[in-house]
């Protein structure tokens, strides 16, 4: 049972906690709740009066001496019991109108509160910082959301029907002491029994139905991960291993269900075998009546199938217990994403107007992890309009600076200002849309190039659009496309190149129009005539704005007004590229090491320069 632990964010629900959410989900439908008791009311006095109009209508033929005849004739029996036979149909029809009534409003109601719980469950995704993605895995995130809430129907369902067979016990029960208190006690005596043996399937019934729903998401987890990662897959010919690993947790999720069916499977027989000695117990003693004399054939008949209608609902309550763990699993599972504490937490959403474009760090600490130190005391500040390149080798903390400023993690010391102004008082929408950011692998969506332009900026035009992508690198990228801006960029944008993915990313910023702009090597993973026109875009882009270009080709960096060396968390030095240069330090070392062999006057074999 190895990784199926619960989650970090995972939290224990008491099942009054779960039910008392599960309410609240259901007020706006009340009305028609009220109807479907209304109906499961109706249903239920209809169901429990059959057997007694069946037993009236024994006891007449009974009495009028017709049953003891061989053939009686039709006629005769319709005068006689006519009207009850007519009433027999008319509360069976009836009855099948009012569970019609129920089903059909209950479906409409569970669909409308599944199709609210998922909202909220998407909006607690959306909501959740990029910490949380970074630590738990994507699928078993959407297992959750997709998975569970369908599985919380279950609860619904399930609670409806025990509503309904609460009201059938109810009334039968009622019905037994009525005929015979004496055969009523008989009955009544073993159904604490059949609540107390499903009730012991309670804790087990729970447990496994957690573990069950944990399992599918890590079948979902491993599938989502093996199918994102195909191609590397296929590159390194692991499609056998990839299998392999599907097929050990395929293994372990049967188990896991042949282990929940048995629990399942095996309460009904139990129950069902208690009932059946209570039923035999009521057959000899009511028969044992009739022939004393004490009670009519028609009683005897009635009290038989009242316990028969006594005993389905009574087990079914019973079993009731152990089957709701499994919406109340998946309903909890939902929730603890719902309820999951954020780590980036804003202190106030003030409103942000046009932003000048400062930037401030005052002796920052920011760490990933417990074990994990990025920044210890951190300062820096960048004035508005200001271009600044950072450089230095992986784990500098270059890309954190980004992600710190974008407000994606939660900094645990010191002071983040934009503007002067505190980053976690601010209104992170009005905030974000100010703010650019271009990523080294670009992420698209499934439409056309348009659409991708446009995501960040809804309300632009086509003519804004066509604008926009004629800055970057003069839009002779566009021609190199099938259809131009209506070109379809397939799932992820892999329908075009890294380098189109990259120009498209680039101008879904520029669209935008930000006063903060973040390059994280967006120049990194393209080729050199791509370079040069992402780099003839960001000319344009660039004057005016803020920019923190995080990147690995000489070209960005030699454009920036002011590098920055990082190591280990620290300006080491800043200062323009031949200032640095001429220093001959740890930029220096880096040049001769990564950005020489980009310079257009680059010589191989040309012996480095100190300095």
């Amino acid at each position: 049972m190895d990784g199926l632990a619960a989650e970090g964010y995972d939290r224990t629900y008491s099942d009054r906690q779960l039910l008392g959410r599960i309410v609240r989900y259901f007020r706006p439908f009340l009305p028609t709740m009220a109807v479907v008791s209304g109906a499961i009311f109706g249903a239920a006095v209809l169901d429990a009066a059959l057997p007694v109009l069946v037993a009236t209508g024994i006891d007449r033929l009974a009495v009028d001496g017709v049953a003891e005849a061989a053939r009686p004739e039709p006629g005769v029996l319709f005068a006689r019991a006519g009207w009850i036979l007519l009433a027999i149909l008319l509360a069976g029809g009836l009855s099948w109108t009012f569970n019609f009534l129920r089903q059909w409003l209950t479906a409409t109601a569970v669909a409308n509160v599944v199709l609210d719980l998922r909202r909220d469950a998407f909006d607690a995704v959306l909501a959740r910082d990029m910490s949380f993605y970074d630590e738990y895995a994507t699928g078993r995130v959407v297992s959750r959301v997709t998975s569970d809430t369908q599985d919380f129907a279950t609860v619904v369902t399930l609670t409806l029907n025990l509503m309904s067979q609460l009201l059938q016990v109810v009334i039968v029960a009622g019905v037994l002491v009525y005929i015979n208190p004496r055969l009523a006690l008989i009955a009544l005596a073993i159904a604490p029994f059949i609540v107390a043996i499903a009730l012991a399937f309670r804790r087990i019934a729970r447990h496994t139905t957690q573990q069950a729903r944990r399992v599918l998401a890590d079948v979902n987890a491993t599938v989502q991960e093996s199918i994102t990662g195909i191609s590397v897959a296929k590159a390194f010919r692991q499609e056998a291993a990839v299998y392999g690993t599907f097929r050990d947790v395929n293994a372990r999720s049967y188990r896991l269900n042949l282990r929940q069916g048995l629990v399942f499977s095996s309460i009904f027989p139990v129950l069902g075998t208690v009932a059946g000695i209570g039923t035999a117990a009521v057959v000899y003693f009511g028969g044992s009546s009739v022939l004393a004399g004490i009670a009519t054939p028609g009683q005897w008949f009635l009290f038989v199938e009242a316990v028969a209608l006594f005993w389905f609902p009574l087990t079914s309550i019973s079993s009731f217990w152990s089957q709701f763990q499994l919406g109340l699993s998946a309903s909890e599972r939902v929730f603890a994403l719902i309820d999951a504490e954020p780590r980036v937490r804003q202190r106030a959403a003030e409103p942000v107007d046009r932003l000048r474009g400062e930037i401030e760090f005052r002796r920052v600490d920011f760490r990933y992890t417990e074990q994990e130190t990025v920044l210890a005391g951190f300062s820096l500040t960048i004035p508005a309009g200001e271009t600044v390149a950072l450089v230095g080798h992986t784990g500098a903390g270059k890309s954190s600076l980004g992600k710190l400023i974008a407000r994606f993690y939660e900094f645990q010391g010191g002071l983040l200002l934009v503007d002067g102004r505190d980053l976690r008082t601010l209104d992170l929408t009005d905030y974000r849309r100010q703010l650019g950011i271009v990523q080294q692998t670009p992420f698209l969506f499934r439409g056309t190039v348009r659409d991708n332009v446009r995501y960040g900026s809804p309300g632009a035009d086509d003519a804004a659009v066509a604008a926009v992508c004629a800055q970057v690198g003069g839009g002779d990228w566009l021609d190199a496309l099938p259809q131009g801006l209506d070109t379809d960029v397939g799932e992820g944008g892999r329908g075009i190149s890294m380098g189109q993915r990259q120009l498209v990313a680039l101008a879904r910023v520029l669209l935008q129009d930000p006063a903060i702009l973040i390059l994280d090597e967006a120049t990194a993973s393209v080729d050199p005539l791509t370079e040069a026109q992402i780099q003839e875009g960001l000319d344009v882009v660039l004057q005016g704005r803020t920019a923190i270009v995080i990147a690995h080709r000489l070209s960005t960096i030699r454009s920036a007004d002011r590098i920055l060396v990082l190591r280990q968390g620290e300006v080491i030095e800043q200062g323009s590229h031949d200032e640095l240069l001429a220093q001959g330090g740890h930029y220096a070392e880096l040049y001769d090491t990564y950005f020489r062999h980009q310079s257009p006057d680059y010589v191989p074999g040309e012996v480095a320069l100190d300095g």
